[in-house]
């Protein structure tokens, strides 16, 4: 398979493409982001990589982080994490407040906000120093230790996340939090402001699809049953209530960021990063789903 003319293909089709979404505004720096950025970086491994565009330009991978926060919760409490956090597709936007009052403080699963904070709840109750130990996982599936938070977003996050503020507090009244707000709103924040460009998302992303080892070391990192499950959760709730239609035009397993960022892997085949800042109208990248829809469809190749 020829995957770089998939890709120059795929930039040249959609480069001309009109885009009538927008850039996330909630965030202000994330407002600031050039609306024409656009790059995907495909790695096989073994050196096979393969790009277009902005590919190695550093960008707010926002909700992307919460497959790596999820990843190390995983870790920490096995099967018990899932008396927490459910694993069912929400269908609703993924900041509602409305869907977790009707289930009562317990998330759908943990891709919406509600889910992200659970988690962040349990890795600081667990960890000594959840930020830094955050960083010191990307950093190493990725292979890579100039992986930084960006403080910029995470103080711009900070100064307009009440909806955030308000998650954590109900739940916290229902039982389901037991750390003080402030430390895990402010990891949320940090998590969300990684900065990482698709060559490193591509790369830190391999674990997945090589049933939790580093493709280049053969060190192991999660275990094939831990891989199944967060797998399955990309399929099925990764695209917040846009999961359905991901699954029907891409076939494959993937998480979205408001930051323009989609991540997606074809198990024991590749992984793949795709970035545009300009959103649809569920929160996804316009021209991120239309590349990895592309991706599929020339090669033939999804899990299905």
């Amino acid at each position: 398979m020829d995957y770089q003319k998939v890709l120059d293909t795929i930039h040249e089709e959609l480069s001309h493409r009109d885009v009538y979404g927008k850039v996330a505004s909630y965030i202000p720096e994330l407002a600031k982001v050039d609306p024409k950025k656009f790059g995907m970086h495909l790695y096989k491994g073994k050196g096979e990589h393969y790009s277009f565009g902005d590919s190695i330009e550093k960008f707010s991978i926002q909700s992307i982080s919460k497959v790596f926060t999820l990843s190390m919760a995983m870790q920490l409490l096995g099967e018990d994490l899932w008396d927490r956090v459910d694993v069912e597709p929400s269908g609703d936007p993924f900041n509602s407040l409305t869907q977790l009052e009707y289930e009562k403080g317990i998330p759908r699963n943990p891709f919406i906000n509600a889910g992200a904070l659970v988690i962040c709840d349990i890795l600081v109750s667990n960890l000594d120093d959840p930020k830094k130990d955050l960083l010191e996982f990307v950093r190493k599936i990725c292979d890579n230790d100039s992986i930084e938070y960006d403080h910029k977003i995470a103080a711009s996050e900070k100064s307009t996340g009440y909806r955030n503020y308000a998650l954590v507090n109900y739940m916290k009244a229902l039982g389901n939090i037991k750390n003080e707000v402030e430390p895990i709103v402010d990891f949320y924040f940090h998590q969300c402001s990684l900065a990482m460009s698709c060559e490193e998302l591509a790369k830190a992303f391999m674990i997945f699809a090589n049933n939790g080892k580093m493709l280049e070391t053969g060190e192991k990192i999660l275990s094939k049953t831990k891989v199944k499950r967060i797998n399955a959760l990309m399929q099925t709730c990764g695209f917040y209530d846009e999961a359905g239609e991901f699954s029907f035009e891409v076939g494959l397993p993937g998480k979205s960021g408001v930051g323009g960022g989609i991540v997606a892997i074809h198990p024991a085949q590749y992984s793949v990063a795709v970035w545009s800042p300009i959103l649809n109208e569920k929160g996804n990248s316009e021209l991120g789903m239309a590349a990895l829809e592309k991706l599929t469809t020339m090669t033939g190749l999804s899990i299905f």
